[in-house]
């Protein structure tokens, strides 16, 4: 197994961003999501400027994982809370967890949590909060593994078509 090397994200990070978050997103969700839809929000939600303006922001913070030569394979990105539950002081959002599918099953996506939980803690959460697609069972089992439930759901949208999305909750 090729190691990942888990750091935090620098502002010179947004191009690499940019495309692991496209490619991750596509290999996603390509298989239910309509094309024209996929591509404006890849366009817009994972452009370089929005990746510049989340890592200028010392609210939000991403984790970056990389092989050994440097190439991008996984990320996890941490938000002011943006979900519409009954909110704690103490919440913080995972607002993006992705690997490459070739990444995945190799205990880096535990690897991948066990880092934001504690940047989440160093953040000063009590409460982990993210939205996971619900045909997405591979991610829901996961998350379920990591001590996540669920307590309530969210449109998304992906360019102008809704999707429902599961709201869940860890507590830190």
């Amino acid at each position: 197994m090729t190691p990942v090397h888990w750091r935090k994200a620098e502002p010179g990070d947004a191009p690499a961003l940019s495309i692991l978050g496209g490619a991750t997103f596509l290999a996603s969700f390509a298989h239910d999501h309509p094309g024209e839809a996929l591509i404006d929000h890849i366009r817009s939600a994972h452009g370089e400027a929005f990746y510049r303006a989340a890592l200028a922001d010392p609210a939000q913070g991403i984790l970056i994982g990389e092989t050994p030569l440097g190439a991008p394979v996984g990320y996890a990105m941490l938000t002011p809370p943006d979900l519409p539950v009954e909110r704690r002081p103490g919440d913080i959002e995972l607002k993006r967890f992705y690997l490459l599918g070739d990444w995945q099953g190799k205990g880096n996506g535990d690897a991948l949590m066990e880092r934001a939980m504690g940047e989440a803690r160093a953040r000063g959460a009590r409460r982990l909060l993210l939205a996971v697609y619900p045909a997405n069972e591979k991610a829901r089992r996961f998350y379920a593994r990591h001590g996540f439930a669920e307590i309530g759901e969210t449109v998304f949208m992906v360019g102008n078509r809704p999707f429902r999305d599961l709201i869940h909750a860890r507590i830190l």
